[in-house]
């Protein structure tokens, strides 16, 4: 049976939040993973470092806490973009995406590390 990108988002969201409850160490790894993956991938040059927004993007502070953000419609909203948002479905994995989710719904949302210094040559 073949499975869409977005099924296969959806199972990698529903495995995560089984884990989560589970095994709390997966889901603060994913959360952790998200962290630095919107540090990384520039998220926050848009929705703001602090998830507070930008004259280019809304806050996601307080996403977790809006009902109509569920992560079946997070993950849609990155893989397909809308508004002024560009969809990221090709430059992120499900994986990626879940772990995103989980860095946006968390509670108690962890801080990315400093980003590792880039050599000059």
């Amino acid at each position: 049976m073949k499975l869409h990108r977005k099924s296969l988002a959806l199972l990698a969201l529903f495995s995560i939040g089984a884990a989560g409850v589970a095994y709390g160490a997966d889901k603060k790894a994913a959360e952790g993973a998200g962290a630095v993956l919107f540090r990384d991938k520039g998220c926050g040059f848009c929705h703001g470092a602090d998830l507070m927004g930008t004259k280019k993007a809304p806050a996601l502070a307080e996403i977790r806490k809006q009902k109509v953000w569920t992560p079946e419609k997070i993950a849609a909203q990155i893989q397909d973009g809308g508004q002024k948002m560009p969809p990221f479905r090709e430059s992120l994995s499900d994986e990626e995406i879940a772990q995103l989710i989980a860095f946006l719904r968390s509670k108690n949302r962890p801080v990315a590390p400093p980003a590792p210094a880039v050599p000059q040559q």
